[in-house]
């Protein structure tokens, strides 16, 4: 595997002349968690020792390389393995538009099955998906999809190399496989309500032809010890480290925070916190996801939706109240600031991969009433100022187009934009 990421660096220098070099890219989702980056460095390693034809692979992490030292746990699976992240790709090393201009980029997602909007450009070259969550993909005779809800997409993978080469299995690629599955299964426990018979078997599969791959339960244990750690990082870096973007009527991020709500809601200035990184990053509302565990293991999730909108955050947070596909079961408990609504979550097994459908058709329903534009974020930011550049999510603020962007925003400013709007449509 080091030789074949090796090879991939020199790739990357090669791809920005005109070698003319064919390249197929796999590509993680924007998370860029542990089983995103094992199944695009594994597929990708795959299609190398097996593809009959002159294209390149190439895994690319779907994030900047500075973003990286957010993924603790991919960091302390690749150590384990006895890889560094310097051997990696990330999105801003590598141009995929010029490389698509030229007609030299083919694209196999992984743990995704679409693009994100802003990558919708890019879905003309996508020639094969392997992923777990929902399907929302338009069936093409030119794109083989294969999409499972097991509990890891390394799963999937590791399945499809059992089956077509398990000669290029060797240790290092094993422990790769073999700790996504392992962490995304929360341990293979069944009362998490990740784990399915096909993940069972391909880890026990993995543990026979491995023998000397660490021991289950000590494995996971170090991954979520690594992946909990959120000591010395701020509140824009906790909700970063493991953040997905959905659009349409409003722009909402969903983020999953390695903390216990009480503790996340008693952060010093937090609400003033939150409130900058929706001004900076342009999101509308944002959805906090918090995860802890009992001692047996067993998720205890709790939720909170933020907005300075009362009509969003009072949108968002009846609609899921509401939900019954699959039911969250929410209980209110009591917040200390006025724009965070939050909740105990009745239904600890309702992970975000089962929430973002929810909240996917909450936005469809709400662009199908014709609220396109009401209330949003971007609107008040255009008042101030025309134009900013869209700015790259799951990044950092260094370098960010918004450095420097438009005047500052008070908080007090922002509700009372809101509260004109509302009157606006009332009237």
């Amino acid at each position: 595997m080091e030789e074949f990421l090796t090879s991939c660096r020199a790739v990357q220098v090669a791809s920005s002349g005109h070698s003319g070099l064919g390249v197929h890219v796999v590509l993680g989702n924007e998370a860029c968690d542990v089983d995103s980056m094992v199944c695009a460095m594994t597929y990708a390693y795959f299609l190398s020792k097996t593809a009959q034809s002159d294209l390149l692979a190439l895994p690319l992490m779907n994030i900047r390389q500075s973003d990286m030292l957010l993924r603790s746990d991919s960091l302390h699976l690749l150590r384990q393995a006895g890889l560094s992240a310097h051997l990696l790709l990330f999105r801003d090393q590598l141009d995929l538009r010029a490389l698509q201009r030229d007609g030299r980029l083919t694209l196999t997602l992984v743990d995704h099955n679409v693009l994100p909007s802003a990558d919708s450009d890019l879905e003309q070259v996508v020639v094969e998906v392997i992923d777990h969550h929902l399907l929302e993909r338009e069936p093409s005779p030119s794109c083989p999809v294969t999409v499972e809800t097991v509990g890891s997409c390394a799963t999937l993978v590791t399945e499809r190399i059992i089956q077509k080469a398990p000669e290029i299995l060797d240790q290092q690629v094993a422990h790769l496989l073999y700790g996504a599955v392992v962490l995304d299964c929360v341990d293979m426990a069944p009362s998490a309500g990740k784990v399915t018979p096909k993940d069972a078997r391909l880890v026990e599969e993995l543990e026979s032809r491995f023998p000397a791959l660490p021991p289950r339960g000590a494995l996971f244990q170090s991954l979520h010890n690594a992946k909990f750690d959120v000591s010395g990082l701020n509140t824009e870096q906790m909700l970063l480290k493991d953040m997905k973007s959905v659009s349409g009527s409003l722009n909402l991020a969903i983020s999953v925070v390695y903390l216990k709500m009480e503790d996340f809601l008693q952060r010093a200035e937090l609400e003033a916190e939150l409130s900058g990184f929706c001004l900076k990053f342009g999101f509308d509302l944002l959805l906090l996801m918090t995860i802890s565990f009992t001692e047996s293991k067993e998720p205890i999730r709790e939720l909170a939706v933020f907005s300075h909108s009362t009509t969003c955050r009072e949108e968002v947070s009846l609609y899921l109240e509401q939900a019954q596909n699959p039911a969250l079961n929410l209980c209110p408990i009591s917040s200390p600031h006025p724009h965070i609504t939050a909740y105990k979550q009745g239904n600890s097994l309702a992970s975000r991969k089962k929430l973002l459908p929810i909240v996917k058709d909450f936005l469809k329903g709400r662009d199908a009433d014709g609220c396109l534009g009401d209330g949003r974020l971007g609107d008040v930011l255009e008042e101030e100022e025309s134009r900013v550049p869209p700015t790259p999510m799951n990044s950092l603020v260094d370098g960010c187009p918004l450095d420097g962007g438009p005047p500052h925003i008070s908080a007090q400013d922002l509700e009372d934009k809101f509260n004109k709007m509302a009157d606006r449509r009332g009237n």
